[in-house]
């Protein structure tokens, strides 16, 4: 996992893609250039698929103190009321949100607060739709405390082919609701544990994007 500065992560393309971006690029120059078109046809239509994927788009985030946000692009995945969690005091609510390749995969914090605690897991890369890949596979959990002391954890899980976890936030950190905060290459799952009581505002299915569309309400 990357840990990096989270103050500089507006640019249109995440800057963690620029190297795939050249790779790919320079040897379409180089194709073109000796007279093999469609080789060089392939790796530009490779370098602009690279450009889309590491877009980070501008998002317009609601501004409401007890509103949580996706704090990921895609499909709710699954909706689960839990008697214990890993690094959560007590019960809570968890909403797992799946990733394609074809998502904006630069992830956003549900809510205002404190980053109170980091915790890298190592683990396998299985597929992230998969129950036991919250469990076996390699993880991020980032854990917020709220102004009002509300706990909220938010986990970048890794997948079959999401080999790479960017977290650019540290313990300590103040952030904002829909702030960027990391990003996963390439395809995976973010799962956010919230209190008990939370109020949650989507169902299984529905696709989210990050920084935009609700997903529950802090009583």
């Amino acid at each position: 996992m990357d840990h990096q500065d989270h103050t500089s992560h507006s640019s249109l393309i995440a800057r963690e893609g620029l190297p795939f971006i050249i790779l790919s690029f320079l040897p379409a120059v180089i194709l073109f250039f000796v007279g093999f078109w469609i080789a060089g046809g392939v790796f530009l239509g490779l370098t602009a698929f690279i450009i889309w994927f590491f877009r980070n788009p501008r998002r317009n985030t609601p501004d409401y103190e007890k509103l949580l946000i996706a704090p990921a692009d895609g499909r709710v995945l699954k909706l689960e009321e839990l008697s214990h969690a890993p690094h959560f005091a007590g019960p809570c609510k968890k909403v797992s949100i799946f990733m394609t390749v074809f998502n904006v995969h630069v992830n956003r914090m549900p809510c205002a607060g404190r980053v109170e605690s980091i915790h890298y897991v190592k683990g396998k890369f299985l597929s992230a739709n998969l129950d036991k890949a919250s469990t076996d596979n390699e993880r991020n959990i980032v854990k917020l405390r709220t102004e009002n002391g509300r706990e909220i954890l938010v986990v970048q899980v890794a997948g079959l082919i999401a080999r790479r976890i960017v977290c650019w936030v540290s313990e300590g950190s103040q952030v904002q609701r829909g702030e960027r905060f990391g990003l996963i290459r390439f395809g995976s799952c973010v799962e956010v544990y919230l209190p008990v009581d939370c109020n949650l505002a989507v169902k299984v299915g529905d696709k989210v994007t990050a920084g935009e569309t609700p997903i529950g309400y802090l009583e």
